[in-house]
């Protein structure tokens, strides 16, 4: 348990680094230029993605052995694909749908995302205790 609280702490500094990477990139975006929200959303999402995955993967979560860094890489993608996924629906839900401001709308579309990172990673890119 004590790994695991640990393990969620690591996580977590990660997470908070790689959001203010996201939030930032995104309201420079979508104040600075005028990039549409749904738009600099995704982008700072990718560019998040990429900071997330170095980090995660040297202070995080052990590596497995029996997968090559090439298709860590690729399912580490498609879990984050299926985070922004979730991501732009919240945002598009939260500001289209319910008229909430998107900088607030994309605090609670990283609560949800951030769960989904860490489950889904631990599932299919940690390596196993025996």
């Amino acid at each position: 348990m004590k790994k695991l609280i640990d393990q969620i702490m690591r996580f977590g500094i990660v997470g908070v680094l790689a959001f203010f990477i996201d939030y930032g990139v995104m309201v420079a975006l979508t104040e600075l230029f005028g990039v549409y929200y749904l738009l600099s959303a995704c982008i700072s999402f990718t560019v998040s993605v990429i900071f997330n995955y170095v980090c995660s993967m040297k202070f995080v979560f052990t590596r497995r052995e029996d997968i090559s860094r090439a298709r860590e890489f690729v399912t580490f993608v498609l879990l984050s694909i299926i985070g922004l996924l979730i991501n732009e629906a919240m945002m598009w839900l939260g500001v289209s749908v319910l008229g909430i401001f998107y900088m607030v709308t994309k605090i609670f579309a990283t609560a949800v995302v951030m769960v989904w990172n860490f489950v889904s990673r631990k599932i299919w890119l940690e390596k196993k205790e025996r």
